[in-house]
């Protein structure tokens, strides 16, 4: 069950950090917190961007490197976290994105992502010895 789980994250991973790069960058800069901005010298598009490459290099990762899958896992649950603050960005600065367009769709969004950082943990946790 989480070797399916892993595969299904994995593909999640690479079509959202495909997404970033083409078909959805204006729907994702929606997330992109403007305090981001702010500290980092780059733009909206440019956060997108190497988000993009990020979920994509997750992706191919979570694959690829079957030995590193518990620190993969780990270092994906720590980015689920980390961009967390453009979810709740998203929430309080009324943004529409990728059908949230609603405060009532955009709060329940926010309660997904501890449901991706488990989903992260568990799918690349070693298999339980019987």
């Amino acid at each position: 069950m989480r070797i399916v789980a892993r595969w299904l994250l994995a593909g999640f991973m690479l079509f959202a950090g495909v997404s970033h790069l083409f078909w959805a960058r204006k729907e994702f800069q929606a997330q992109v917190p403007d305090a981001i901005t702010e500290i980092i010298p780059i733009d909206k598009d440019g956060v997108v961007v190497a988000s993009g490459v990020v979920e994509a290099a997750f992706g191919v990762a979570l694959i690829a490197l079957p030995k590193e899958r518990r620190r993969i896992g780990a270092a994906l649950a720590a980015f689920f976290v980390a961009v967390f603050p453009g979810n709740i960005a998203q929430y309080t600065h009324k943004r529409d994105g990728f059908g949230l367009d609603t405060d009532q769709k955009r709060l329940a969004r926010l309660f997904f992502q501890p449901l991706l950082v488990a989903w992260a943990l568990w799918s690349t946790a070693p298999a339980a010895r019987r």
